[in-house]
This record gives C-alpha cells, structure tokens and sequence, in this order.
C-alpha cells in the first residue's frame, strides 16, 4: 500500500467558519481512520510512545483501529489518558509523538492525535463505559483546579479507590480548556463528556471555591483530607509595559478568550456577556492563545492582524492554526515590536506604534532574539488590542503559604514526582512550570498521582 501521504480530514470551508464558532475539524470516518491506521508501521521499538507526556501505547491503539475494533482501541487509550477527546483535537502531536514516528522519516507522519480523536468521538457516540474501580481506601484527596492536570489526577485516584473532591474556583469545570480554548477547536460537548467520565469515577467537583480564600491548604487537612493536590494553572496574563496599555480597547489574552468562550459572549444577547470589538483588531503574540484569539475576533467580525517581533519561524503556535488562521483571512506582521498604543480624546485605542526588528543571537529559549531597527518607526491602526504574550501562575496560593517553595516567576517547585517543600502537597501543570500544554500538564499530573497514591499507602 502507499503509505506516503496521510488521510486528509474533512474541514469546515474557511468561508463558512468565520460566520460561527462551530468546529472546524470534522475528524474521520471509519473508512478514513481504518485507512490511515494502515500506514502505521507497528514498529517494535514503539518510538512514538516516547514522544507522549502520558504513555499512550500508540501502536497497540492503532491496530486495533486497523482491525476495525475500535471499543478495543479506546480501552488501550484510556489505560493511560483519561481525557482523549480533548488531546486528540488540541495536542501538539507534531511536536512529540508524530515527530518521532518512522513512518515521518521518509513520508509523512501517522495523523496519531486524528486517530485518537476518532476512537474518543467513536466512543462518545455510543456511551462510555466505566472501568473497574478499587475497592474504598478510606483516604481523601482535594484537588485544586478542575484543569487537565487536576482532572487526570482525579481520575487517576478514583479509580484506585481514594475519595476524590476537585475544587474549581470557576462557575463551570474544565479550567483553561473551558475558559481558554474556543468552541472551534474544543467543543464544548466534548469537554463536558470528558468531565462527566471523571465524575462517573466517583469524583465530586465543588465549583466557586477559591482555594487560598475560601479554604486554605492548611483547612482542607483540617476538613479531613489526606493529600491535596494542586494544578491552578497560569492564570494570570503578562503585559508589555509600554505607554497607552491601560487605554479602554485593550485586554489580555486570557479576559478576552474567558469572555467568548466561557460566558459565551459571541451568542449575546442570548447569554448577557457583550464584549466590545472594533473593527480593526490587533493581536500581540503569535501562541496558541494569540491564534485563538486572533479567530475568535475574526469570528466576531473584525478584519485582524497579529503582530509578533520574531519571524514566522520562531512562531510558538501549532503549524494547523497558522495555517487555518492564514485561511480564514487574518494577517501576519512579522519582526515588528510593539512600543506604545496611541488612543483619542475620550481615552480609546485606536493606534499600535511599532518597530521594525531583525533577529540577532539566540536567547535562553534557542529562539533569536529581535533587535529593534533604529529610525524604523511606524503604526498600525487599531480600534480594539489583544495582549496574548503569555501567563504566570495567581499567587494567591503562594501568599497564603510562604511556606512552600516557589520561583522567581510564581511557579511552584516539585519533584520529578510532584512533591512541593509542603507535607502532603502536591503540584503538577502549568503552575509548577508556566505556561504549557494540555498534555504536558496531564503527564505532570498523571506522575504526581503516582506518587500521591503511593504516599497514602504509606509506600
């Protein structure tokens, strides 16, 4: 068989995306997925396992996708990844475990994070069974955050007989892939099945309570919990520090993607969260969460530009966005830097002053540096600005517990295992490493309740 080029996957036209937050990725048939299933070399060395934060025996789930046993497919997945729907659409699979596939030497790599998708949908859409579960150790645990590290840990936890409470300081569950990752990317069906499989493990979930407000670490024992676990997340959004950010028009990354997606502002008035967009947008960044937010803003009508002080090259965001992005009309302004906003008399944006750049040496992160041109001075017009340049943990557990250790940059500090400076507290996810992936948070999160559960065995 030819195993050079992959199964393409259906998409939504981009001319049909911009009119609705509906999703773009269509996901395969059975015919499709069988066919791509195919190409996989089932190589004994398993190199694509090595590429996954949580272990997923690629080969296994991919024959039986081959063989056309797809309940048996998704039994291998949730072995070692409790939320597939959701890595199998927002994973960067090109960057861990497709990059190591054989197959990729010579041709392109097995489409690994659609096939996933399909044996997750393919199970959604008949029911999803509920494993074994351990019989009750008697032990608690209250997990922080309902995000993809506090979620894996629940699960992995339940199911090994402890009794589980997440607490989420949100109205909702799901954390940054609630409030941060469009309907278009993550529908929101997806999320709450992944959420109701976690909750069918015997995990309770507590929404609006702020741990480090409502309770502290050191009540949560006192209320009878063994360990707690925490995965906040990074939360909170950076800013440039340049003149006119504090003009009206402007907003993080994080408040603009909480707005639409989370309270739902592209259905107002159906749901009572306006959000005010011009029709010029500018994006500063070039992440995932810039992408995300250049779309939405796309979505809500706005002709957008993202701009990024690096080159196309040194871009952070996953290739499939770039390019659906491109699709969908927005444009790109490479090497140039953002130095003040401009606005009106009544205190509104309406101006990004900028400067050319070039790249110079790499910098700590093997990315060049951009070194701004002198006399290279320009400006970009803009009626509504999107800061996506990153975020950093809420320090409100931190402040409240000196006591465990942390960083420079707010991140708490592990372990290889999770274990902070703090008795019976755990951390994994972005707030012990910054801003990072879905499926990175879930391996931290998936090593740490290893080392919980050996913990309350007295291991």
């Amino acid at each position: 068989m030819k195993r050079e080029k992959r199964v393409p996957m259906r998409e939504l036209a981009p001319e049909e995306r911009v009119k609705s937050f509906a999703e773009v990725a269509l996901g395969y048939s059975e015919e499709e997925a069988v066919q791509e299933a195919k190409r996989c070399l089932q190589c004994k060395d398993k190199p694509c396992v090595s590429g996954c934060p949580v272990g997923i025996d690629i080969p296994s789930f991919v024959r039986a996708i081959r063989d056309g046993d797809f309940d048996k497919a998704i039994a291998i997945i949730r072995e070692s990844n409790y939320l597939p729907g959701i890595t199998g659409r927002v994973c960067p699979q090109e960057k861990q475990c497709e990059a190591r596939c054989t197959l990729g030497k010579r041709f392109e790599p097995l489409a690994i994070g659609r096939l996933e998708r399909f044996a997750a949908d393919y199970e959604r859409s008949r029911g999803m069974r509920k494993p074994a579960i351990a019989e009750p150790t008697g032990k608690r645990v209250a997990v922080v955050g309902s995000g993809p590290a506090g979620l894996t840990v629940a699960a992995y936890l339940a199911e090994r007989g402890h009794s589980v409470t997440i607490f989420e300081a949100l109205h909702s569950p799901g954390g940054v892939l609630a409030y941060g990752i469009p309907e278009f990317r993550l529908p929101r069906e997806v999320l709450d099945a992944e959420v109701e499989y976690v909750k069918s493990l015997g995990v309770e979930i507590e929404t609006n309570v702020l741990v480090g407000a409502t309770y502290d670490i050191d009540e949560l024992f006192e209320l009878g919990y063994d360990a707690v676990f925490l995965g906040t997340g990074a939360g909170l959004p950076r800013f440039l520090g340049i003149p006119g950010e504090n003009l009206n028009g402007i907003y993080s990354g994080n408040e603009f993607l909480f707005r639409v997606n989370l309270m739902k502002a592209y259905l107002f008035p159906e749901y009572d969260t306006p959000i005010k967009v011009g029709e010029k947008v500018a994006v500063i960044g070039a992440g995932n969460v810039a992408m995300d937010a250049a779309r939405c803003a796309r979505r809500l009508g706005a002709e957008v530009t993202i701009i990024y002080r690096r080159s196309e090259e040194e871009m952070p965001a996953r290739r499939e966005e770039v390019e659906h992005a491109r699709e969908e009309g927005i444009k790109f302004m490479f090497l140039t830097l953002p130095v003040a906003f401009v606005g009106d008399e009544r205190g509104e944006v309406r101006r990004v002053r900028c400067l050319r750049c070039e790249l110079g040496e790499p910098d700590a992160s093997g990315r060049r540096s951009p070194v701004p041109v002198e006399g290279s001075e320009f400006e970009v017009e803009a009626d509504t600005v999107i800061i996506a340049i990153g975020q950093s943990p809420n320090p409100i557990i931190a402040m409240k517990h000196p006591e465990i250790e942390t960083t420079k940059r707010g991140t708490i500090v592990v372990d290889e295992w999770g274990r902070t400076s703090k008795q019976g507290v755990f951390a994994g996810g972005d707030i012990t490493t910054g801003q990072a992936t879905v499926i990175a948070a879930m391996g931290a999160g998936k090593r740490a309740a290893q080392a919980i559960h050996e913990y309350l065995m007295g291991k």
